[in-house]
């Protein structure tokens, strides 16, 4: 199978796309029902923020929005979980609540459908809505198949609270679709100060450090009153054995310094630092730190998680060559993690930010090492004038990474008239002095003429910028050619190149004819979004990578 990456609705992705029990791990960090908006900053080339940021989702749901899809499922959900469904909306009635849980109720039952016998799905959500999530997951897997309600320490704390605690944690409710699915131990490594506590003897001959338990058992009766030959002595004891004779005698084959005698002449064996897998993981994670503002994984989209989360989970539950599914894949921490970790991978999105996030993340964690299918774009001039006509703000996202440009503003912006003209930048570097300039984008998804090219020549002045271009859907006509040629010339210092200042590029002759803007590039970095870090995929599948 081929590595996906869906734009649409991740509900009609699943049923038309994905096949009955061909996933082996499902992730998913979908909205809470914060009612809050969530905004993503960019920076510019130089490293400072933009003076802009663009509405990356909002969560907030409606009940207008699930009214159809609750007659759905009082239709077609299995009888336990309609008559949840059915009793949960008498007691809340048609609220934002309701319209949440009808959403993700549609959305679990297809995960559940697509899930192998031998999977496994883990639901991140925080306390806005979680209880309620744990009894649609019951109700839909089952509670005998309910494995794990992880704690994750998602914030170290904002003092922001007066009058109650501050939330610090998310909750990962973890379920299986059957009592036969895939879990492998994960162990946390030791720091060097747990190391020296845990292990405080040294061995003379190796210099292994080493600590040591006891070989006779009193609890093993059945080789209570046994004698054991060690190292030439006979050593009798009213106690029982942990090891056999035959066990003795092999492992002090293969480790002659195996045994530790006491001061008193009874005989231990060594367990040693460098064979200790680490500290088991237990359901408190309090050992993966959140991202910082200044952390190098972090690309600018709100509700990004760190990649040593989705390791861990991803190693603890599928093997390579397994496939991983993330419906709400936002910036793409999932695949990054699933990629890295030898796993294939499907995820969906519903915006084309994400999609053009991820790919650009992708790219440059993996470079040409990555192999996927964008599906859902436009991949042709009449379906890139289908998304126009059915959302312009979708198709100005869109087009704005046909030039790598991030978003202005966005549709917020838009309504409110704040827009300045602009819906894109293009930042880049080209003095000596390492001076920020900008391209600012005008895309238009209707009729167009040289008004517009008008209009995009006064932003850019107005702007002080470097260079417009100007995103149409159709060719341009002589009129639009002529006005934007008046325009003149931006030249580069760097590159002792000169640029047309204004330039038109038309969705038509980008998929017929090739045509492409141009732009300088001085470091050659994704400017959309900050870069993200350059990935090797491991090869070692034991333990995940945490930063201890």
């Amino acid at each position: 199978m081929e590595n996906r990456l869906y734009y649409g609705d991740n509900l009609g992705v699943m049923r038309d796309s994905i096949e009955d029990e061909s996933i082996d791990l499902i992730y998913l960090d979908p909205p809470f029902n914060s009612r809050a908006t969530y905004n993503i900053l960019f920076k510019d080339e130089s490293g400072e923020f933009a003076p802009s940021q663009v509405k990356a989702f909002s969560d907030t749901w409606h009940w207008y929005d699930a009214a159809e899809d609750y007659d759905e499922l009082r239709i077609r959900a299995p009888e336990a979980v309609r008559r949840l469904i059915e009793g949960l909306y008498d007691f809340m009635g048609p609220c934002s609540m309701m319209a949440y849980l009808v959403m993700m109720t549609s959305r679990l039952l297809e995960m559940k459908r697509i899930l192998k016998k031998t999977g496994s799905l883990y639901l991140h959500c925080d306390p806005t809505a979680g209880h309620y999530l744990k009894i649609l997951l019951d109700h839909i897997f089952g509670f005998k198949n309910y494995r794990n309600e992880i704690i994750w320490k998602r914030t170290l704390g904002h003092h922001l609270a007066t009058r109650r605690f501050d939330v610090m944690t998310d909750f990962l409710f973890f379920y299986s679709k059957t009592d036969d699915y895939i879990y492998n131990p994960r162990f946390r490594p030791l720091i060097e100060e747990e190391v020296i506590a845990k292990f405080p003897y040294i061995e003379e001959e190796t210099e292994r450090r080493f600590t040591h338990r006891q070989l006779e058992q009193p609890q093993n009766v059945r080789t209570k009153g046994e004698t054991r030959i060690i190292q030439g002595k006979t050593i009798k004891t009213e106690q029982g054995w942990r090891w056999s004779q035959e066990t003795i005698d092999k492992r002090f084959k293969i480790n002659p310094y195996l045994i530790y005698w006491t001061s008193s002449g009874r005989p231990r064996y060594k367990i040693y630092a460098d064979e200790y897998k680490g500290q088991k993981v237990g359901s408190l994670w309090d050992d993966i730190m959140p991202l910082s503002s200044n952390d190098r994984e972090r690309l600018g989209y709100p509700t990004q998680k760190p990649l040593a989360l989705l390791e861990r989970i991803i190693e603890a539950s599928s093997n390579p060559g397994d496939i991983v599914f993330d419906p709400f894949c936002g910036c793409g921490t999932t695949i990054e993690a699933a990629e890295k970790l030898g796993r294939r991978w499907m995820g969906v999105d519903i915006t084309h930010l994400a999609i053009q996030l991820i790919r650009k993340r992708l790219n440059d964690a993996f470079e040409e090492e990555c192999r996927y299918r964008i599906i859902g774009i436009p991949e042709d001039y009449g379906s890139a004038r289908a998304l126009a006509q059915q959302d312009k703000y979708e198709f100005q996202w869109w087009a704005l990474s046909l030039v790598d440009a991030r978003p202005f503003g966005g549709e917020d912006a838009k309504k409110k008239g704040r827009d300045r003209g602009i819906d894109g930048i293009y930042p880049f570097i080209d003095d000596v002095k390492r001076k920020s300039k900008i391209a600012v984008i005008s895309v238009k998804g209707g009729k167009t003429g040289p008004v517009d090219v008008r209009e995009l020549k006064g932003t850019v002045e107005r702007e002080k910028a470097a260079m417009g271009v100007l995103i149409i859907l159709d060719p341009p006509t002589k009129e639009m050619r002529n006005e934007a040629a008046s325009a003149g010339f931006y030249e580069s210092e760097l590159f002792k190149k000169k640029f047309p200042r204004i330039q038109i590029l038309s969705v038509k002759e980008y998929f017929d004819e090739g045509q492409r803007a141009q732009l300088p590039m001085f470091t050659g970095r994704s400017i959309a979004f900050k870069r993200a870090p350059r990935v090797k995929k491991s090869d070692d599948n034991n333990q995940n990578s945490l930063p201890l």
